[in-house]
């Protein structure tokens, strides 16, 4: 009875996780530019990290009766879970630094030039300018 319940909960949640997989390889080769393209690794990461993370959890402590191999998961998708989104974070602000200018869905520039993109991502309100306003 438990490895029925295990799989009824296990498939689904597994089917969920390939679909974030699935959906996040196409948009790496459908989207327009290098900023959708991150968000969409980003969310493919972060969604499949959790869903597939949760599925291999309950295998390792149903299937294999294994806490240390159930702890030893969750410390994997916590640090995907905090590394992943800093990552694509970074990876953004220095396309932006560099000159990389995002564009529409049918390729027009979204800002006027490179060095507008640098602007962008050099812009930050300080907390003197905070008090100010």
């Amino acid at each position: 009875m438990t490895d029925f319940l295990l799989a009824v909960v296990s498939w689904p949640l597994a089917i969920v996780g390939i679909v974030f997989l699935v959906s996040g390889a196409v948009g790496l080769v459908r989207l327009p530019d290098l900023y959708t393209r991150l968000h969409s690794a980003s969310v493919t990461d972060t969604g499949a990290t959790l869903v597939l993370g949760f599925v291999l959890i309950l295998q390792a402590l149903v299937v294999f009766g294994s806490f240390m191999a159930a702890i030893k998961l969750l410390m994997i998708v916590v640090f995907t879970l905090l590394t992943a989104p800093t990552a694509s974070h970074v990876l953004a602000k220095t396309a932006l630094l560099t000159g990389q200018v995002p564009v529409d869905g049918q390729g027009k520039p979204l800002l006027e030039s490179s060095e507008a993109a640098t602007r962008l991502a050099r812009s930050r309100v300080d907390a003197t300018d905070a008090e100010d306003a």
